[in-house]
């Protein structure tokens, strides 16, 4: 807080100073004040963004999950193409990033993917991303060259500690060991390290094939089923339609949050707040932020 605190005052500061400095109408300033002013538009913009975070676990790290869904091969692509935006987002915002599980699919792209994200608000910024995600173009799969529709499901977990009031009892847990189909050389191939493990009252199944050692990949299995867990209960608790698990969101048409268009047209629509835009290209390359800020401010005034 003192952090936070110590953020704004300097800003206000820079305001004043700006502010004295344009009072003396000395026109030798008059670039020196154009680009500080616009410095201080540029953070004033990010800290009232920030701002908006005041969700109870929106200043927590947190666990994105990307999974292919309808649309065969064409989804596993598009899947893999979500992967690379969302880090390339992370890398501009200089968040540290981890791939605990990943599978390819067959031909192309990924079936699945969870990355584990750290940094300066992280869920706050990144639960804006949750949902089903629709791409429509020409497949560079499909001999016809024809247009198709692809669709990935996104999910959002705050990474949270053991002390959060979650308790699994092991009687609940079904834990099973495989050979990694992921990089990490022989020694993972050879040995089960990757861990798969299934919550038995709730039907979840985690797993975690990243590390060499299989404590480690239990280890981080635990903390992303914590974490969904925690996420089913504060869902439930709130009574809201929109359950991360609870009611399976299928990643097919109709039930998109946002849709990339590359063919017939180029544009990027968010449907929950209708913002837009026709640079398909720089949001997939990782310029987001425009569409997490219209998220959440059309959350502001809406009941926690």
């Amino acid at each position: 807080m003192r952090d936070e605190i110590a953020a704004w005052r300097g800003l206000e500061r820079r305001v004043n100073d700006t502010l004295e400095l344009a009072a003396l109408g000395d026109l030798t300033l008059q670039a020196d004040l154009e680009k500080e002013t616009a410095a201080i538009e540029a953070e004033v913009a990010q800290m009232d963004l920030a701002a908006l975070l005041s969700g109870p676990y929106d200043d927590a790290d947190a666990y994105l999950s990307i999974h292919a869904g309808a649309g065969g091969t064409d989804s596993q692509d598009w899947a893999e193409m979500l992967e690379r935006m969302f880090l390339r987002w992370t890398e501009r915002r200089g968040y540290e990033t981890e791939i605990l599980d990943r599978m390819p699919g067959e031909e192309a792209g990924i079936k699945s993917v969870t990355i584990s994200v750290k940094g300066t608000h992280v869920y706050g910024f990144l639960k804006a991303e949750r949902g089903v995600h629709r791409l429509v173009r020409l497949s560079p799969f499909d001999s016809a060259n024809r247009r198709h529709t692809s669709f990935a499901l996104v999910e959002v977990y705050p990474q949270i500690e053991q002390s959060e009031g979650i308790e699994i009892p092991a009687t609940d847990l079904k834990i099973e060991t495989y050979r990694s189909s992921g990089a990490g050389g022989q020694n993972v191939q050879k040995n089960e390290t990757a861990i798969r493990i299934t919550h038995l009252p709730s039907g979840l199944v985690v797993t975690c094939q990243n590390e060499r050692s299989q404590s480690q990949n239990r280890e981080n299995a635990m903390r992303v089923l914590r974490s969904k867990l925690l996420d089913i209960q504060r869902e439930t608790q709130a009574k809201e339609i929109a359950a991360i698990k609870g009611d399976h969101i299928k990643a097919e048409w109709g039930s998109q949050i946002r849709s990339y268009v590359l063919h017939p047209y180029q544009m990027v629509k968010d449907h929950r707040t209708e913002h837009e835009t026709g640079n398909t290209a720089a949001v997939l390359n990782g310029e987001i932020d425009e569409f997490i800020e219209a998220y959440l401010r059309s959350k502001i005034g809406e009941k926690k």
